[in-house]
């Protein structure tokens, strides 16, 4: 039989639907966090602002509003303690569903029906998917807290008034948001990688084509110049002296076009 020509496969992207609801389950227990400690901090404020405005020389306001905020980090580091799991658990499931369904319908369009089976390298991709994102959402109220602690116990120091405090925390806000949105994103980016990549080389596929996003205000040099190389699959591309894989790398949006072998 004629030696046939290699075929690439179409790139696997990242669902955004799976992304949009990773990132809504995020945001809304952010936003229940940020009316809570919004509503206490406020009254708890209020009740020392005389002596705060006054600097006054005894630590009561300031001890007060630390020991408020330490209350509060603990009860809301419980819930997302609790929630990590759940939704990480969730996304897992949905992004392997989804880069496996994509997965198959790519190979489909190119003449081969493979079936994709639960295999020991899937599950353990899906376990570590699964741990990194419980660390990641874990993480949130615990950053956001510290720099809520600090910036009450500058308010105090320097004698501002509620409407200061309110204003930082607001803005606290926008970037605790902000990083949530950006793990919601990242972490589709790899998941949908990580499963594909697994898949690829369970059906014999050792070498992919580098494709850059071309999106995103501050691309990464180095992955530009890496758009349209191949490289393979087991190892990765050599990128600023180390083997990474597309959408490795935090915020990465590049993804890869896998080599079907030729049939002889």
């Amino acid at each position: 039989m004629r030696a046939r020509r290699p075929k690439t496969l179409p790139p696997t992207r990242a669902n955004a639907g799976i992304e949009a609801a990773y990132r809504a389950a995020l945001d809304r227990l952010i936003r229940e966090m940020q009316a809570s400690i919004t509503y206490w901090l406020r009254a708890r404020y209020r009740q020392n602002e005389p002596e705060i405005a006054k600097l006054a020389q005894d630590q009561t306001p300031a001890a007060e509003l630390q020991s408020a905020v330490q209350h509060m980090a603990r009860r809301w580091q419980k819930r997302f303690n609790d929630f990590s799991l759940q939704q990480a658990t969730r996304f897992a499931k949905a992004a392997g569903s989804y880069s496996d369904a994509a997965f198959r319908g790519a190979l489909r369009k190119s003449g081969m029906s493979i079936q994709l089976k639960e295999s020991p390298a899937i599950l353990d991709a899906y376990q570590a998917i699964v741990n990194e994102n419980v660390a990641l959402i874990k993480s949130i109220p615990s950053q956001h807290f510290t720099e809520i602690e600090g910036l009450v116990m500058r308010s105090v120091q320097h004698g501002r008034d509620l409407e200061f405090l309110s204003k930082e925390l607001e803005a606290r806000y926008g970037v605790t948001r902000r990083r949530a949105a950006l793990i919601a994103r990242d972490q589709s980016n790899k998941a949908t990688a990580v499963m594909t990549r697994v898949r690829q080389q369970e059906i014999g596929i050792t070498e992919a084509i580098w494709l850059h996003s071309h999106g995103g205000k501050h691309p990464r040099p180095e992955h530009v110049k890496a758009d349209g190389k191949r490289y393979e699959v087991a190892k990765g591309m050599l990128i600023e002296g180390e083997w990474i894989w597309p959408g490795e790398k935090i915020n990465c949006r590049c993804v890869a076009k896998a080599i079907v072998p030729g049939l002889s």
